[in-house]
């Protein structure tokens, strides 16, 4: 079988149990959504769970960052044995980390809170910080998940960190679906232990099945954890830069009127999903190729491998760009608002997702150059993108904040992702010389002509025809589905036209 039938098949695979996960994982939202509103509530609810994960956010991304190709380098010159051996250290290791995690996280709850929210006060600001210190347990959970996803996808092994949002999210749904009815955020903290107790549990059988048999062993003189801790500082230092902009984010947004943490949450994971269901597997699958080719020195491989996930991308992005700019009011009335959450709600919420979707293309891309970079086993360049990021995105939030309140700070985001993206380009171009930046643009024009005869369509069905047939929000459901596959048929018929040639690859594959 060849490589680019792997790529194809793997991503196809991530990418269709990674949809059922978000699927799901939408669900999950629109019914806390129905149950607990876009207000005071939730709005404490996100900060706290930000609280709870930021830190191993930043460590989780370095560890995934870093421990693919290490884990590939022992299984080449030490074979299985010498990765079970690895893995059994790096996991106590990160054991010991994460423990020392919830330790200072429970003692300095009330200071995290404050950096997050500084608009917090009295009874929301003690509800933060109770909720806060009730999901620390997360961090180890989340510790434990990326050392095993990490020895899973060195393995090719995609299956079960695929599937492993699935049970996150029935652990939610069942709560929600049967006993959420007279629960508080509280209740919801606890269930979000549990779901990430269940996410890390559909690994084990698959480790334990290459072999692996737990042992508290450590040893710091291995050189491969002195590798690791050199390739991971640069990440370590970039994700945590990363998560600044959430924290400047969510305190800002704790300034503004009550419900606009959440619907900056809400528009934030909806705008995700277009990320984690399509351009997630695409460089899942993608960075172990990288990883391979810069081995072997083969610079135009590289060039290759980039150049397909990066036109893959645009095909994917540009399109979801322009539907979300148009049906991003719809979509949230018809899915969201019912309940305890109202029209205020939709409107913030709609507002937010239009200007994080601004940020779609520059987003997924820059996911995918990072990943060059890192199979470059560079990852400096990265990290200082990010710290720029981070400047744009502040200066921009507090241009904008004032005008346009929470929708100001998704406008920021977005574009600090799109100016640092071309920073990437451009210093890869000088990195590894011409990457062929000529046929993106051609694909991206190709893709926005497409998208753009798309949308028209769509604005006809959705909105003209619906003014005059819908009249119930049934109704106004069913034909936000036609216009949708409507406009799909009509985009991927519009690139066979103009001879898109990723499209064909995506189709014979």
């Amino acid at each position: 079988m060849s490589k680019k039938r792997e790529l194809a098949q793997s991503a196809a695979m991530i990418s269709i149990f990674t949809l059922l996960s978000k699927a799901l994982g939408f669900v999950r939202e629109v019914m806390i959504a129905n149950r607990f509103g876009s207000g005071k509530e939730t709005d404490t609810y996100f900060v706290a769970i930000t609280a709870t994960v930021i830190i191993m956010s930043t460590l989780g991304a370095a560890l995934n960052t870093t421990l693919i190709p290490i884990f590939s380098e022992i299984g080449e010159k030490y074979g299985k044995k010498g990765k079970l051996k690895y893995l059994n250290n790096i996991f106590n290791i990160v054991l010991i980390i994460t423990i020392l995690i919830v330790i200072l996280g429970y003692i300095f709850s009330p200071m995290v809170i404050k950096i997050l929210a500084k608009g917090f006060q009295d009874e929301q600001f003690d509800l933060a910080v109770t909720l806060n210190r009730i999901g620390l347990p997360i961090a180890i959970l989340l510790g434990f998940y990326c050392v095993f996803s990490g020895i899973l996808h060195s393995s090719q092994i995609f299956g079960p960190p695929a599937i492993s949002g699935l049970p996150y999210n029935f652990v939610f749904l069942i709560y929600l679906f049967f006993f959420a009815k007279d629960s508080n955020v509280i209740t919801l903290m606890i269930i979000s232990v549990i779901a990430a107790f269940a996410q890390f549990l559909i690994l084990v059988p698959a480790v334990n099945h290459m072999g692996y048999k737990y042992k508290f062993e450590i040893n710091l003189r291995d050189k491969y954890l002195k590798k690791a801790i050199v390739l991971t500082l640069p990440v370590l230092i970039g994700s945590a830069v990363q998560q600044i902009n959430v924290i400047i984010d969510k305190t800002l947004a704790s300034n503004l009127i009550e419900g606009s943490i959440s619907a900056l949450s809400y528009a934030s994971k909806i705008n995700d999903m277009v990320i984690a269901v399509f351009i997630m597997a695409i460089t899942t699958v993608i960075f172990p190729m990288l990883s391979q080719a810069f081995s072997q020195n083969n610079n135009e491989k590289v060039k290759e491998i980039l150049g397909q996930g990066i036109n893959i991308i645009l095909i994917i992005t540009v399109p979801a760009t322009i539907g979300i700019l148009i049906l991003a009011e719809p979509a949230v009335y018809l899915f969201f608002q019912r309940n305890a959450f109202d029209e205020l709600a939709t409107y913030m919420t709609s507002q937010a997702l239009i200007y994080y979707s601004v940020g779609l293309i520059g987003s997924s891309l820059r996911l995918m150059l990072n990943r060059v970079y890192y199979s470059l086993q560079d990852t400096k360049t990265p990290m200082v993108n990010g710290m720029i990021a981070v400047v744009i995105n502040l200066v921009l939030n507090l241009v904008l904040v004032k005008p346009m309140a929470h929708s100001g700070l998704a406008l920021a985001t977005s574009i600090s992702a799109t100016v640092t993206t071309i920073m990437l380009f451009l210093s890869l171009r000088k990195k590894i010389g011409a990457i062929g930046l000529t046929k993106y643009l051609i694909c991206f024009i190709k893709t926005l002509a497409a998208s753009l005869v798309m949308g028209l369509v769509v604005f006809l069905i959705y909105y003209k025809l619906g003014a005059i047939i819908a009249t119930t929000k049934i109704m106004k459901m069913l034909l936000l589905l036609i216009s949708v596959v409507v406009g799909v048929v009509v985009y991927f018929v519009l690139c066979v036209v103009f001879k898109v040639k990723e499209l064909g690859l995506i189709i014979k594959r």
